[in-house]
């Protein structure tokens, strides 16, 4: 009678335990595999709206132009030179708002 309690003491010695490592093991994996993963997530689907934007800006400026010049009835560089000053205005306006790299100590 004694070695089939004593087996059963051992099953449930086994149970226990790996339920302890199981425990232990999703603990240790929501701590640290589930960040990464959601990390790389945020990444990967920031990346692609990025992209996605940008082809978005190129798509409507071309739409932009073609507009314009379908509203000019002159030849297409009358409708190039605004364009070109406003993305030159931008692009020196965020030129001069670009931080400047301290000089280093020599």
């Amino acid at each position: 009678m004694s070695d089939t309690g004593g087996a059963a003491g051992e099953q449930d010695w086994a149970g226990e335990t790996a339920g302890r490592l199981e425990e232990i093991v999703t603990k240790i994996r929501s701590q640290t595999t589930d960040r990464v993963v959601k990390v790389a997530r945020v990444v990967v689907y920031g990346l692609l709206a990025a992209v996605m934007g940008l082809m978005l800006a190129i798509v409507a400026l071309i739409g932009l132009l073609r507009g314009l010049d379908e509203l000019v009835p002159q030849e297409i560089w009358l409708v190039y030179i605004p364009v070109g000053a406003i993305l030159t205005g931008a692009g020196l306006l965020s030129w001069r708002k670009a931080r400047k790299p301290s000089p280093e100590k020599v």
